[in-house]
């Protein structure tokens, strides 16, 4: 690649946040150039990508940060919906895949919005936690996070949470929704949009669901749902009656008659028919499992019976049961190529919080929430078509696969291009004025918030 375009990064963020600054003004107001700091900060800094920490290291005071993240009623949902439309321009991402996953991040206690006990998949237990569920994009290895929803429990609606709901400053509007919807209505938006995709990919939390898999039919997606192993599907079509009661009543169950299967009994049937397929190179190689696949029939609540494919994919540790409404021509590599992209979203998820501090935010209110969305979403996009357009712009030297001895040569990651940001736009240091002053500033805070907590505790 050019040195001049590594040293040109920082004016190409420049004129990235000018094309989408105006998504970060009020009717009153023009703070969008904290936009530019803000995002530029969370790209360039390796941890503690709080508001405050953020305001200091881009020199913007505390105060003028906090006031743009949390308070400014600038519409994060609109930048976030133009964020959206270029990368649906994006040809790299024609053919795609939509990818729904959740994220959770710890909390102290109960007073950001939404923040509840709740289970938790990073640390594998329930804990007071911030839930977010995301949409994902992914094509051609490239992958980036596309929109997202904050998770409130429902608790969060009744009389006991009223004075809570107010302080995080919740819309009055917003109603309780389960993961599942808010999944949903991400898909119809990225739809609405027009974005070039056809396939969706989730994991058991929302595979399971057989009405979600429904209406993922009736927006003619293509989905891969991921089951748990003991769903029960049937290898030839079932009959359902509804019986009667005791009472004579009708039963609110119906009743499936039929042989049936939990779908890890028929990774070992005598008829399941394994083929090893390789389907991409990852960092490690190339990734090769084996798949095998049934014409099956499921059951929903309502008594309805669709037929699906039951995608099993079988890895050296682990196997994995998909449900799909692939046309029955859908040749088992191709089926087999989409299911997979699921990876891409938890990749996603890990670099907006390992690579732009997405589990460092501290707020409460949930514009903060909606608004740090926006800007992270806009952070990796900016990062992704930097990728995009340097691959366009500088073509691999052939000579260095034979060299290697490679079939493919390894892409710039997020990591890469953060890397060379830093060094071309490095961040400032504190002088030694600045340094003592900022000590100074924790040091009384944390004499104050002492007092506090004496005050509190000598209260009757």
């Amino acid at each position: 690649m050019s040195l001049d375009a590594i040293k040109g990064l920082p004016d190409r963020l420049r004129v990235f946040h000018e094309h989408y600054r105006r998504h970060m003004r009020t009717k009153t107001d023009d703070t969008s150039e904290y936009g530019f700091h803000y995002i530029s900060g969370l790209i360039r800094m390796q941890a503690k990508r709080n508001m405050a920490n953020i305001g200091r290291k881009t020199d913007v005071p505390e105060q003028n940060m906090q006031q743009f993240i949390s308070d400014s009623p600038w519409p994060g949902r609109e930048l976030i919906g133009a964020v959206q439309l270029d990368i649906g321009f994006r040809e790299e991402f024609s053919g795609g895949v939509l990818l729904i996953d959740e994220s959770a991040n710890e909390k102290a206690g109960e007073h950001s919005a939404g923040a509840s006990r709740q289970y938790n998949g990073r640390l594998g237990k329930v804990e007071v936690s911030q839930v977010g569920v995301f949409l994902g994009l992914a094509n051609n290895g490239y992958h980036s996070w596309y929109d997202g929803e904050l998770f409130i429990p429902e608790k969060w609606f009744s009389e006991a949470y009223a004075e809570k709901y107010k302080k995080a400053g919740i819309p009055k509007d917003r109603t309780f929704k389960t993961k599942l919807e808010l999944a949903l209505d991400m898909t119809k938006r990225a739809m609405e949009k027009g974005i070039p995709v056809e396939v969706v990919d989730c994991d058991t939390l929302y595979g399971r669901s057989g009405k979600l898999r429904d209406e993922f039919a009736q927006l003619e997606m293509e989905y891969y749902a991921d089951v748990p192993e003991n769903t029960k599907v049937y290898v030839e079509l079932p009959s359902v009656t509804w019986p009667l009661t005791q009472r004579g009543e009708t039963a609110s169950k119906p009743e499936v008659l039929g042989l049936s299967y939990e779908v890890k009994e028929l990774k070992s049937h005598s008829q399941t028919g394994w083929h090893t397929l390789t389907l991409r190179p990852t960092e490690r190689g190339m990734l090769t499992a084996d798949f095998a696949r049934w014409r099956v029939w499921t059951v929903r609540a309502d008594g309805s019976k669709r037929e699906e494919w039951l995608l099993i994919r079988r890895d050296k540790n682990r196997v994995s049961y998909s449900l799909s409404n692939a046309s029955r021509d859908t040749s088992l590599f191709i089926m087999a190529e989409r299911k997979s992209q699921r990876y891409f979203i938890e990749r996603s998820n890990q670099d907006a919080k390992s690579e732009l501090g997405w589990d460092e935010f501290q707020a409460i209110k949930y514009n903060a929430w909606e608004h740090h969305l926006a800007l992270t979403i806009m952070a990796s996009w900016f990062i992704t078509e930097t990728r995009l357009d340097w691959a366009q712009a500088y073509e691999r030297d052939p000579e260095l696969l034979e060299a290697l001895e490679l079939d493919v040569l390894p892409a710039l990651s997020m990591s890469n291009v953060r890397e060379l940001l830093r060094a071309a736009m490095p961040l400032p240091q504190l002088t030694t004025t600045q340094a003592a002053q900022l000590v100074a500033k924790h040091l009384d805070n944390r004499a104050r918030s002492r007092k506090s907590r004496m005050k509190r505790a000598r209260s009757p």
